[in-house]
């Protein structure tokens, strides 16, 4: 499957040195690039793309609120954002509001191309700093809270027992091949689960499960 791919950076070099980047990859598909949110907005509505790669400070639109948008659009892409900031509030905000993952800009080429394939295949992809970042919020009790303005534990209240074990799994980590094994059922059986849970838990993707997970003290 050839994943169909947008590049949105206000700084036009950085546009350029993505597509070379990624021009060479097999599967890999550069159909558009935008210079701010709303543009990408624009071009996605005109011509849906798989995924995009997002940066977060641009002018007219930035990358939290342009993500946010096409979160709410049907198809709605994958979202990575590709950025040079990492700070605790930037990681968060993106998060909630429907990023699949969180590169910062000096991630070497193969692993911005692993984690295109990641997200691609539904599987979220975050730098090791962004990594340290969520779980320090957790651990501070900061990190769901942001996601959601009821308690963790009234959240996850609403999954089945069975929900309940595949979400713990998701909060450690664990890719459906992981789940399916240590939970004896068919991949399909937990894609259709992580479908509930997103569902109930009002979740776009695994990330925000798994800090949900962890600020309710199951994982």
């Amino acid at each position: 499957m050839t994943v169909r791919i947008m590049i949105v950076d206000d700084d036009p070099l950085v546009r350029s040195g993505l597509r070379l980047l990624l021009g060479g990859e097999p599967n890999l598909e550069i159909v558009a690039d935008a210079p701010d949110g709303r543009a990408a907005i624009d071009r996605h509505r005109q011509d849906p793309v798989d995924l995009i790669l997002m940066d977060l400070r641009m002018p007219v639109l930035d990358g939290i609120e342009a993500t946010r948008e096409l979160k709410t659009m049907s198809p709605a892409p994958a979202v990575i954002v590709l950025t040079t900031f990492d700070a605790d509030d930037y990681v968060v905000r993106a998060l909630s509001v429907g990023a699949d993952g969180f590169l910062l800009k000096d991630t070497p080429p193969a692993e911005i191309v692993t984690a295109i394939g990641n997200v691609a295949s539904g599987q979220p992809a975050l730098s090791p700093s962004v990594t340290a970042t969520l779980i320090k919020r957790v651990v501070d009790g900061s990190g769901a809270g942001d996601l959601h303005p009821t308690p963790a534990s009234y959240r996850v209240a609403v999954l089945t027992e069975r929900e309940r074990d595949v979400a713990q799994s998701l909060a450690r980590g664990s890719s459906n091949a992981e789940i399916a094994a240590e939970l004896y059922m068919s991949v399909a059986t937990v894609k259709a689960h992580i479908s509930h849970i997103f569902t109930k838990l009002d979740a776009t993707n695994r990330v925000q499960v798994a800090i949900l997970m962890h600020d309710a003290g199951l994982a």
